[in-house]
């Protein structure tokens, strides 16, 4: 709308008119400072007494706790030093049991623990030591008080003897298959103490199993070696020729090498039912004369239960 042709304006601007009171109003603030000296503000002294003691009481309980925890610690410690440091608990003696192959002594020079030491010893540390022996299957450490140590040792017990690869890098292993000590050689002369080789002259030996494979496949050589000894114990069930190797070829060919007379007989794959070929060479050896067995050198039974060859050595 033009302004300019409102009645009175006469088509002009009227000069500006100053209000005769502003919008704008100032309130007086009241002044919000206390009246009154410093002095006058603090606290009264009844009040500063009730806090002082409250704050006592506090602290006073939180003393008696912390005095406690140190009583009760120190004396934790203090018995633990005398349990550890008593004669009355001086090792008197380190007894082990159930030992065959390990010589004792030994053994005991191998422990972390020593005559005239504290029988509160880490017996784990000492568990941890005894197995390290590659004789020993399992161990049982534990403390006789008040000064006795006591091991109980479940020794492995070698079922065959194993050459992996090397016929000079021979193991023993036991029933399941798993190699656990290496053969280090008989006996010395004129000790008449027994070495590793003790007895193992008395096992079967297992012989064809190459150390890539059983390093490849620990498991399944140990299944193969467990399969061998199993035919070996069905064997030496009857009266047979003794056996002095079992041969398993890389096709799992299972050759037996009888000592006494030297015959090899071939059993054909590891595995399946051995009793039918057990059963075949019983009834060919026993139609062999005397004479026919000490030149017989090879004796080879196939699937058929009715078919057997037998090799002589030249006259």
């Amino acid at each position: 709308m033009d302004r300019s042709r409102r009645p009175g304006t006469g088509g002009t601007r009227p000069a500006t008119v100053p209000p005769t009171s502003s919008r704008l109003t100032v309130r007086k603030h009241k002044n919000r400072r206390r009246q009154g000296s410093a002095w006058a503000r603090l606290p009264k002294p009844a009040l500063i007494v009730d806090a002082c003691g409250r704050a006592l009481r506090r602290s006073l309980r939180g003393a008696a706790l912390a005095g406690a925890i140190a009583a009760v610690g120190g004396g934790v410690w203090a018995s633990y030093r005398w349990i550890t440091t008593s004669p009355r608990f001086a090792i008197t003696e380190i007894a082990i049991h159930g030992t065959h192959h390990v010589d004792p002594d030994q053994l005991r020079a191998a422990l972390p623990i020593h005559v005239g030491g504290n029988v509160f010893v880490d017996l784990a540390a000492v568990g941890r030591a005894v197995r390290a022996n590659p004789w020993v299957a399992t161990a049982e450490v534990r403390r006789v008080l008040p000064h006795a140590i006591a091991i109980e040792i479940h020794e492995h017990v070698a079922a065959a003897v194993v050459a992996l690869g090397d016929a000079d890098q021979r193991y023993f292993a036991d029933a399941s298959g798993h190699p656990f000590k290496r053969v280090a050689g008989h006996a010395s002369e004129g000790t008449g103490q027994p070495g590793d080789g003790d007895g193992a002259d008395r096992l079967p030996l297992i012989t064809g199993i190459a150390r890539q494979a059983f390093t490849a496949a620990p498991e399944a050589t140990s299944r193969t070696v467990r399969d061998a000894i199993a035919w070996a114990a069905d064997w030496a069930a009857q009266a047979r020729p003794a056996l002095g190797e079992i041969h398993v070829d890389p096709h799992g060919t299972v050759t037996l090498h009888a000592r006494a007379p030297a015959v090899a007989i071939q059993l054909g794959a590891l595995g399946g039912p051995l009793d039918a070929r057990l059963h075949t060479f019983d009834t060919a050896w026993a139609g062999l004369s005397d004479a026919e067995r000490a030149r017989a050198r090879a004796i080879h039974l196939d699937g058929r239960s009715d078919h057997v060859t037998v090799a002589f050595a030249k006259d």
